[in-house]
């Protein structure tokens, strides 16, 4: 139930109680796209291997929108630590409209180049066909999930975790009866396969979005005005991208990485490129924890730095680590005892299952590393400090995991092993590297609010 407007910015809550609803978010999040590739695997893999990939754009996409809601998030949050209310009421409209700006830009895109965009992957035949009609109507429609991202990411730093939750529970539940009625034409309604996903896809999204807005309207204790919204201030804007700008860029490059590793999987085989996607999503699990952990302790971060409270923010970030690294070790012990049980859910081609079962051994490797970059980075983001993650970023990632993958796989002949270990290489080479830069503190300078005169009240408790 939600609280009343008298009382609602004074509730305290722990990083548990932030937690475990950004948890279930996120997992359910994941589950649209395993649902996706489960139901559609009941075609064939080509169809799972066309998503997959139309996917890769998809993703890239939804974190290019995430440069509003992202950026407003942590200003919003640093403004709440501050207790300027009517500040944060207004940077809530901004991210709105731009988002929605931009989302309607890139919808445009996918509609008129998505055949282009595919062929661009190196696929062919029915891949082909499933990828660009995917993307053409899930991507033609990625202005909702825009707005969508700017709603949540403003209700959740706020404090209202499980609300935003439950939009999220209800998205999936629309979002899996939609495929089975879609996807093999039941109800009455047509077979439509890969493009009955794509449909319902967009139907979930629009119906959380009303919810979301509906939503936005009761939690916040300054509600946002018609007006915000056409008061686009140069100063917010400049905060918001000042961080969201660094942010989506470090994710771009992490998500083009990904997409030359595929282009480097399109060369070992249609076996690879299923195995890939189906071990792929069984990885998104392991680190689930990690993901949720890092938005809820970069929601406290920024509520911290905003009060000027930094030796509270930085004490926070190393317990906040070490949980997430004990939870990700027992995700990783679970998955490699229970890898081909896991990958027969997807297929019964022994040959895919036994890729896939091999790529997921190195999962001890990949995903510790992994956890502390999600965390640290996302709360050097929260403190203000957003360009520096980008900067090894593109030393790591650009620079060392992508000629370190082409010598594995086409030098040593590594196949889909020799892509995951550049992945690994790339996020212990970041871990350590961020580890020291939350050492040194130098964060600290980063704080989006002066705090000149500020009453500071408290707002969080560890």
């Amino acid at each position: 139930m939600l609280v009343s407007n008298s009382t609602k910015m004074q509730k305290d809550f722990n990083i548990f109680s932030l937690t475990w609803p950004i948890f279930l978010e996120i997992f359910l999040f994941m589950l649209m796209g395993i649902v996706d590739t489960f139901m559609l695997s009941a075609i064939s893999d080509n169809a799972v291997s066309g998503v997959g990939a139309a996917n890769q754009y998809l993703h890239i996409a939804i974190l290019i929108l995430e440069v509003i809601g992202n950026g407003a998030a942590i200003v919003i949050a640093q403004y709440i630590g501050s207790r300027k209310i009517l500040e944060a009421a207004k940077i809530s409209a901004i991210a709105v409209v731009l988002n929605l700006i931009v989302g309607v830009m890139i919808s445009v895109v996918f509609v008129f180049y998505s055949e282009r965009m595919m062929q661009g992957l190196n696929l062919s035949g029915d891949i082909l066909f499933y990828a660009q009609s995917y993307l053409k109507i899930v991507g033609g429609a990625i202005f909702l999930q825009a707005i969508i991202n700017s709603l949540a990411a403003i209700i959740r730093v706020h404090g209202f975790t499980k609300e935003a939750m439950f939009v999220s529970l209800g998205m999936n539940v629309i979002h899996i009866l939609g495929n089975y009625a879609l996807i093999f034409g039941k109800f009455g309604l047509p077979e439509l396969g890969v493009q009955g996903a794509a449909i319902s896809s967009v139907i979930s999204r629009f119906l959380a979005l009303l919810v979301f807005f509906w939503l936005l309207y009761r939690v916040m204790e300054v509600r946002v005005k018609l007006e915000y919204y056409f008061s686009l201030s140069r100063e917010y804007i400049s905060k918001i991208l000042k961080i969201g700008l660094p942010s989506a860029l470090e994710q771009v490059m992490y998500q083009t990485c990904q997409i030359v590793f595929l282009y480097y999987a399109t060369y070992l085989g249609a076996s690879s490129l299923a195995a890939r996607q189906y071990a792929t999503n069984i990885s998104m699990f392991i680190y689930l924890f990690a993901m949720a952990i890092g938005m809820g302790t970069a929601i406290i971060v920024g509520r911290y730095v905003g009060g000027n409270r930094k030796d509270d923010a930085y004490f926070r970030v190393w317990k906040s680590v070490k949980w997430a690294v004990a939870v990700t070790l027992g995700m990783v012990m679970f998955v490699i005892l229970l890898r081909k049980p896991l990958m027969g859910l997807f297929s019964d081609d022994p040959e895919i299952i036994r890729m896939g079962a091999s790529v997921l051994l190195l999962s001890i490797l990949l995903e510790t590393g992994r956890t502390i970059n999600i965390v640290l980075i996302n709360s050097l983001r929260a403190s203000g400090d957003a360009r520096y993650p980008v900067l090894i970023g593109a030393f790591s990632m650009v620079g060392m995991s992508l000629p370190l993958g082409y010598f594995f796989v086409f030098h040593l002949n590594l196949g889909l092993p020799g892509i995951w270990l550049a992945i690994a290489a790339d996020e212990w080479t970041r871990a350590f590297i961020m580890i020291f830069r939350w050492k040194s503190r130098k964060w600290e300078k980063h704080a989006l609010v002066k705090h000149d005169d500020l009453k500071v009240e408290p707002v969080v408790s560890q």
